[in-house]
């Protein structure tokens, strides 16, 4: 029996939803009737529209707490209620981490977690008065595992985890409070991260999957832990990797 989900009365804020796998997250929530409100640095040229409808769109550095703190406000203005929160604005250009500077360090730090808990801050009045309301973190698998040449992030990401679990107890049982751990995405930006696409391929193949995620299968997790199939489920960390990684030794046994 397919399961189908009807969130045409919830209202979803996404950060960073005009590109990348904040797209894909945008879609899939638009797909199940949902109002949603985006926001981005710079206004995107084009919009993700789903039969006819698309996401209301703000300029705002998520890193700045006013900005966030407006922005807010604006949504409890326009809907008077809230019901999820995708925190999903993050990234970081490969850098080695000595010859990177504290500025630059500082930079990628207030992106990946001070700015998710800046938003989680300013929405917390909205979701606590709206039933059933949850946030969802979108962290990656760099926060478990080794991450050379993007250790700031890594350790950002960590910290993103740590909040989830804290304010998932923090916050309950008003609201529920995950994360979405990402491996690897297939988005219009890997080629900068992974190569061509004959290293794209080579990338996948250490994935026991074969393959990348889509922004669209990120969106369903999240649409997963927002809905009520998860209403037990909180402080949870959802891995969306296709199985982790291939353990480096096995390439040079001969098991391989």
């Amino acid at each position: 029996m397919p399961v189908s989900f009807d969130l045409s009365d919830r209202v979803v804020l996404v950060t960073g939803g005009a590109r990348g796998v904040g797209d894909g997250i945008v879609a899939t929530f638009l797909e199940a009737g949902a109002e949603v409100e985006i926001c981005g640095r710079t206004e995107p040229e084009k919009l993700r529209e789903v039969d006819g409808r698309t996401a209301r769109f703000t300029q705002v550095d998520v890193r700045e707490p006013e900005q966030v703190q407006a922005w807010l406000a604006a949504v409890g203005e326009r809907h008077g209620r809230l019901d999820v929160v995708v925190n999903n604005a993050g990234g970081a250009p490969f850098a080695q981490f000595a010859e990177a500077s504290p500025r630059f360090h500082r930079k990628i730090n207030d992106l990946n977690f001070l700015a998710a808990a800046y938003v989680l801050h300013s929405a917390y009045p909205l979701l606590s008065e709206t039933p059933g309301a949850s946030a969802v973190n979108v962290t990656s698998i760099s926060a478990r595992r080794a991450s050379p040449g993007t250790a700031v992030y890594g350790a950002a990401k960590a910290a993103l985890e740590s909040l989830t679990t804290s304010l998932a107890v923090e916050w309950a049982p008003r609201v529920r409070v995950n994360a979405v751990s990402c491996g690897l995405v297939e988005t219009p930006g890997s080629e900068d991260h992974y190569g061509d696409p004959a290293q794209r391929d080579a990338v996948a193949r250490t994935i026991p999957r074969g393959q990348f995620a889509s922004p669209a299968e990120v969106g369903q997790a999240c649409l997963l832990l927002a809905s009520p199939l998860a209403s037990h489920v909180s402080g949870a960390v959802l891995n969306v990797d296709g199985g982790g990684e291939w353990p480096a030794f096995l390439q040079h046994t001969p098991n391989a």
